[in-house]
């Protein structure tokens, strides 16, 4: 299996620090290699062809593939690997102020013609106490952007505490079984282009969205896992109360 590199212990600088501080997220330049992500993607694949497919990977039994694979750490040793990156466990220490524990995996596929996700804030989705979730959002394509469905945040909206949310307006562009933030504009959302190992850190009340994949051949493969502070613990989740330590 190809090993991660060893992050320092350190790897956000003070300017990073403020930045995600005042904006909510920071995105991190090739926080991830190639070789790791190429071997991932391959695995991942391969685990989907088997036959018959392991329960845990099968998503949708209408269709082969689907938008996303829930929890693929839970089962699975590569995906708990990806889950634990040196540059990631340091980063969250950083941010946090101490340690770091999982609480979720999503496994995006995203081919083209899949729907995106509305406005939100995780924390409307994985409330957690004390708040302390931070988002990591690994890209797995050569180049995600604004055609085959990229992230698009709202600077600042971390600040604003939990909003209202309610139903899917816009169901052409969005999946209609989720809910979006209401009362701000989200129109002013600006497009996170990202290539294939750039790591995206977000704040659990960050609003961000991300829209239908327009692209003909591009898939917007995507790694995200979800993080609390090693004190915390989710509530009203039974599903993601396990913490998985990044050591």
């Amino acid at each position: 299996m190809v090993q991660a590199k060893t992050a320092k212990a350190s790897p956000l600088t003070e300017e990073q620090r403020i930045f995600f501080q005042e904006n909510g997220y920071v995105l991190i330049k090739k926080g991830c290699s190639d070789d790791l992500i190429n071997a991932f993607n391959g695995h991942i694949y391969d685990v989907r062809n088997q036959d018959p497919m392991p329960q845990w990977a099968a998503c949708d039994a209408t269709k082969k593939y689907t938008l996303r694979l829930f929890n693929p750490h839970k089962h699975d040793s590569f995906s708990r690997q990806m889950m634990k990156l040196p540059l990631v466990r340091d980063g969250l220490a950083q941010l946090m102020g101490q340690k770091a524990v999982c609480v979720q995996s999503m496994y995006f596929y995203k081919e083209p013609g899949s729907p995106g996700q509305a406005s939100h804030q995780d924390y409307y989705y994985i409330k957690n106490d004390p708040m302390t979730m931070i988002a990591a959002w690994i890209a797995l394509e050569e180049k995600v952007d604004e055609e085959n469905g990229c992230l698009w945040v709202m600077p600042g909206t971390h600040k604003l505490g939990l909003l209202s949310h309610g139903a899917v307006r816009n169901h052409d562009e969005h999946e209609p079984w989720t809910e979006e933030t209401e009362g701000v504009d989200t129109t002013k959302q600006i497009p996170v282009i990202m290539e294939k190992g750039d790591i995206l850190f977000f704040h659990e009340l960050l609003i961000h969205s991300s829209n239908r994949n327009r692209s003909k051949d591009r898939w917007r493969r995507s790694y995200v896992c979800h993080y609390i502070r090693e004190d915390a613990n989710v509530t009203f989740r039974e599903d993601l109360r396990e913490k998985y330590p990044l050591d």
